[in-house]
């Protein structure tokens, strides 16, 4: 692959575009990006090689889509209709089923690869760009039969060489889990951050008191609402199944600490702890 396009700049498209230079030096590597500030930045970084626009896509071996996802199902049929028959395209977006099916009766469809790399930091834009960010993280792909087969082939074998491992569902499977793993996580920050800091209107000392635990529970708050905001928007019927899911075990908690009933609030917590078991195993 030698001509690769990054469009959108930010933490996962610029961490994509610092693997995709170390893995394959001969190749350059181009930023598209609407904000001509990140294009600059990114510039500046050394995470892209020059700017480019879509008219340049023609030439393309590589372009990844890596914007939000309501952007990405208004610019991924205008991508296609600017690539070349042997030009693959694969986003990145924490949503699939709109994407997919967005392009489902595309005339080149085969030339593209629905896919979602679980890998992420709370920071965005091209300063937040990390190398080996997607070292043995799961890369998500989707209705990988619609891809042509040596196109297909030619990206994940790159995306293998990065550091994922590859698994593959339907994008309404991948839809209903990632709102409970990684949606549902990011609302519970969001959250929690709100309730802590209604309650530092009236207790200015209380951030003082806020320890590591605290602090890695509420990291995600810090992510882009610009960003989160349209992916709650695409998969809400998932997430408020997730919410009410969360919000059902939230009460039954506090009705067993109103309850004095701490046996049960032990025994809750202890069949909990099973996840470290599940988590230790996915490592």
């Amino acid at each position: 692959m030698k001509n690769i396009y990054i469009i959108g700049t930010g933490l996962i498209g610029g961490s994509l575009a610092l693997d995709l230079k170390k893995l394959l030096p001969e190749s350059v590597i181009s930023g598209i990006d609407k904000s001509e500030a990140h294009l600059v930045e990114a510039l500046e970084l050394g995470v892209i090689d020059k700017k480019a626009t879509y008219t340049d896509l023609h030439d393309a071996d590589l372009v990844v889509l890596a914007i939000p996802v309501d952007v990405a199902v208004v610019e991924l049929p205008k991508v296609l209709d600017a690539i070349s028959d042997f030009s693959i395209v694969v986003d990145v977006g924490s949503t699939k089923q709109a994407i997919c099916n967005v392009v489902a009766d595309h005339p080149k469809r085969r030339n593209f690869l629905a896919m979602h790399p679980i890998a992420g930091t709370e920071f965005s834009g091209p300063k937040a760009a990390v190398l080996d960010l997607f070292q043995h993280k799961t890369n998500i792909i989707c209705e990988v039969e619609k891809t042509a087969f040596k196109l297909q082939e030619q990206v994940i074998n790159v995306f293998n060489k990065i550091g994922m491992r590859m698994r593959y569902m339907h994008p309404e499977s991948h839809d209903k889990h990632i709102a409970y793993v990684s949606h549902l996580s990011h609302i519970s920050a969001f959250m929690l951050g709100k309730t802590v800091i209604e309650k530092e209107k009236n207790e200015r000392d209380i951030f003082d008191m806020a320890g590591s635990g605290f602090e890695s529970t509420v990291r995600l708050a810090k992510s882009s609402p610009a960003m989160w905001t349209p992916i709650f928007e695409q998969n809400k019927t998932n997430v408020i199944d997730s919410l009410n899911d969360y919000i059902k075990n939230l009460t039954q908690f506090k009705e067993l600490i109103e309850a004095d009933d701490f046996e049960s609030v032990f025994n809750e917590m202890k069949d909990t702890n099973y996840i470290k078991q599940i988590l230790n195993g996915l490592q």
